[in-house]
């Protein structure tokens, strides 16, 4: 976690990775290395990482906003819509989520109303 809130997150990432390996159930680990593939820009990775979570605990609302905002940045507005409305669903006090989730909507939206694409498309900011 120092390497991550020290701006190393490929670093602690790499850590992450074998102590989930050694501890497969720490939800705990798993999310710290959810949040350290995410900010290393190892999306994918941090989409798997944050699906683990909501698959062994459906009630975590920041991992399916994790998951969300994962699957936005490899590009899948269609999969990153359902987490984020989840997360939303769940903490509609928490702005971020809900900001996140309309943003998605209104890519998507602008992807049918101009099916060929001269529009520029929005992505969220790095964390």
């Amino acid at each position: 976690m120092k390497l991550l809130s020290e701006g190393s997150p490929a670093a602690a990432a790499a850590l992450l990775e074998r102590a989930a390996d050694a501890e497969p159930e720490s939800r705990s680990i798993r999310e710290a290395l959810a949040r350290a593939q995410f900010n290393s820009r190892q999306y994918a990775d941090a989409a798997d990482s944050f699906r683990w979570i909501v698959n062994t605990n459906p009630t975590e609302d920041y991992a399916y906003f994790g998951l969300g905002l994962s699957l936005w940045r490899t590009g899948d507005m269609e999969a990153a819509q359902e987490p984020l409305a989840i997360a939303a669903a769940m903490r509609p006090d928490q702005r971020h989520y809900v900001s996140a989730l309309r943003s998605v909507r209104a890519t998507l939206q602008a992807r049918k109303d101009d099916p060929e694409g001269s529009w520029s498309e929005w992505t969220p900011p790095a964390e």
